[in-house]
Formats: structure tokens, C-alpha cells, sequence
């Protein structure tokens, strides 16, 4: 017996749409629609980053990630290390606090994070760049002239905030006590503050949206650091993974001369229950449309693939990344080492 073409068509469109009800499945399990990656507030570098890649890794994945914007990093990592939130956008200082926890590492004698353990890189992407920023009437000059200035502080909501200011003041010989601390929520506050005259001095990441909004408004401009060879050893020990780098006039928002800022690695950060299928399929999104980011966001030119995987990460990957970085034979034998030394850092 044979079907005629009309019921030919409805049989397959029936069971075409059958098939759209039944959940994804991989290994028996299944596949989320929608997944979350957690970012700082609109207007900050970690949100422009979080958007571009929620953009890369949705394309060709059978779910879409969707950005989720919190206060700050200190809010949402709790929630990462439950598998509440799936993905986040955090840097290597505060991964390496939390992931170790309080009891384990401090850094200038404190550790407010909340013990994170569960919480794995699926990749190292690009450098965050930090630096110190006034109005552009300002006859401040560099770090050496912050001294009694009022100066942007405290950061509740962005701990790792905290952690720049005494980078910076460790790296120029300096104290908290050298400077009047004016207490801010994160870190668009401490711009605001900056541009309302409620302080001479602020911080922000390079290129972020909330300095262009400043600069439009009054005029901004980055300061130099203390990046003389003593200065890059005093920073580099107050802060493990701090190091620093000279940017070229002209290479961002407020950078009115050659500038020498802070620098250290940003991380695209998961659950270690995240689903196998899921970390591949969103690494496989990015990986495979790398080339797309840049036109994204400034801050996007070194996420690259030679970044992905490097030794002096301050937490472990998930494993279906590494079988993941195996794959495309980017996993070089030492890393094994390094893992399994991370791994005994947050048992």
C-alpha cells in the first residue's frame, strides 16, 4: 500500500515537529535550551566580553547562551561554584582567591571571596588592562602624584577592585594611608565619583564603555603606573599574576600618551558538573569563529587560540576542555603536571 503525496507530507511534518518537543539529549541527558554566563554591570569591559562570546558560542549550538550582568564578580561567583549560573567572565587574581579560599591564599593579608572549589576554566582569553584614570585638567600626572589625593575605593561589589589599588600604590612604594579613600560600589561608581568631583582620582579597565561616557561628558585620561624595574617587582609581588604593560598614545579611550597600565589574564569559567557536550559545543563556537571577535570589542585582539591553554592558570579546567584542547593538539604534555598540581590546591 502506498501513502499518497498529501499524507506523505502531513505523516513527515508531524513527526518533523514531534521531534522538536523532545529535549536534546546527550548521553542519556538532557541538553539545556538556554545556558547563562555571568558578567560585571553594562558598560564594563567584562560585559562587552560576556556579549561577544554568548554571540560566538550560540552559533551552531543546539542552545543559546544568554548574558546575565551582576554588580560584580564577588556576587555571582557563589553562584557559579553551585552550578546556579553555567559560565562566567572572571579574572586570574579573583579565580585564584576564590578557588583556593580564604584559609589557603591571601593577598595583602585578606581574602573576602567565598570558597569557590567547584569552579574550572574552559579558557584563558584575553588581558585585561587596568589603570588609574583623573580628568584631563588635572594636573595629576602619574601614580607618584596621587599622595593625599582622594582616591576611589573600598569596590564591596568588585572585590577584585581592591586588589588593583594596592597593586598599584604596593608597585609605587605606597600605602592606603598615602591616599584619602573614597568609597565606591564597583567600579562605574568610582567613575561617576571622577566626574562629579566627589574624587581626583579613579580606576577602570581600558577601553570600557563607562570611560568613553566620561570622556564625552569632562574629559578623562589615564595615568601612568611605577613601571620602573623596581616598580614591576614590588607589583608583581604584592599581587601574584599582576604584571605590567605599556600602551601606545592613541590605542584607547584616555590613553593621551604612552601609558603604562596593569595587566593580567581574563578567563571564560565554568562549573566542573557542567555538562561535557556543553563546555565542547561553546568552546567549539568560539574556537571555530575566533576570527569574529575582535570587530566585537578592542579588548577581544588577544583572545586567541595560542592563549587558550597556558600552565600559569590559577585554577583547573574542566575536563571536556582539555579533551577538548587535546583534540586540536593544543595540550601540551606539562599541562598534565599543572593540572594535577591545581586540582590539590582547593581539595
Amino acid at each position: 500500500m502506498h501513502l499518497k503525496p498529501r499524507w506523505c507530507s502531513w505523516f513527515i511534518t508531524v513527526v518533523l515537529s514531534l521531534a522538536l518537543l523532545v529535549p536534546i539529549l546527550a548521553d542519556g541527558q538532557p541538553l539545556p535550551r538556554s545556558v547563562t554566563v555571568a558578567s560585571n554591570p553594562p558598560g564594563t569591559v567584562f560585559y562587552a566580553l560576556a556579549s561577544g562570546i554568548a554571540k560566538l558560542a550560540s552559533e551552531g549550538a543546539p542552545f543559546q547562551m544568554v548574558v546575565q550582568p551582576y554588580s560584580g564578580t564577588s556576587t555571582f561567583l557563589p553562584l557559579l561554584n553551585t552550578g546556579e549560573i553555567d559560565f562566567g567572565i572572571n579574572n586570574a587574581v579573583d579565580m585564584a582567591l576564590s578557588y583556593q579560599g580564604p584559609e589557603r591564599l591571601r593577598i595583602g593579608g585578606r581574602n573576602p571571596f567565598q570558597h569557590t572549589p567547584n569552579v574550572r576554566l574552559v579558557m584563558r582569553g584575553s588581558l585585561l588592562l587596568v589603570a588609574l584614570l583623573v580628568r584631563k585638567d588635572s594636573y595629576i600626572k602619574n601614580i607618584f602624584d596621587i599622595r593625599g589625593k582622594r582616591l576611589t575605593g573600598e569596590y564591596p561589589a568588585q572585590l577584585s577592585n581592591w586588589y588593583n589599588l594596592f597593586g598599584f600604590l604596593s608597585g609605587a612604594g605606597m600605602k592606603w594611608e598615602d591616599v584619602k579613600v573614597v568609597p565606591v560600589a564597583g567600579v562605574n561608581e568610582g567613575v561617576d565619583a571622577l566626574v562629579q568631583g566627589r574624587a581626583d582620582v579613579s580606576m577602570s579597565a581600558l577601553g570600557a564603555a563607562k570611560v568613553k561616557e566620561a570622556d564625552a561628558a569632562v574629559g578623562v585620561r589615564h595615568i601612568s603606573l611605577d613601571c620602573s624595574p623596581e616598580g614591576e617587582r614590588r607589583l608583581r609581588s604584592a599581587v601574584p599574576g599582576y604584571y605590567s604593560r605599556w600602551i601606545k598614545r592613541g590605542q584607547a579611550t584616555a590613553i593621551v600618551e604612552d601609558t603604562c597600565v596593569n595587566a593580567y589574564d581574563i578567563y571564560l569559567t565554568g562549573h566542573k558538573a557542567a555538562h561535557d557536550k556543553v563546555i565542547g559545543a561553546v568552546l567549539k563556537g568560539i574556537w571555530d569563529n575566533i576570527d569574529k571577535l575582535p570587530p566585537l570589542h578592542p579588548n577581544f585582539k588577544d583572545w586567541t587560540r595560542p592563549r587558550a591553554v597556558d600552565p600559569d592558570v590559577t585554577i583547573p579546567y574542566h575536563p571536556a576542555a582539555i579533551q577538548f584542547y587535546k583534540e586540536r593538539g593544543v595540550w601540551p604534555a606539562n599541562m598534565d603536571e599543572a593540572q594535577r598540581k591545581l586540582l590539590t590546591l582547593s581539595p
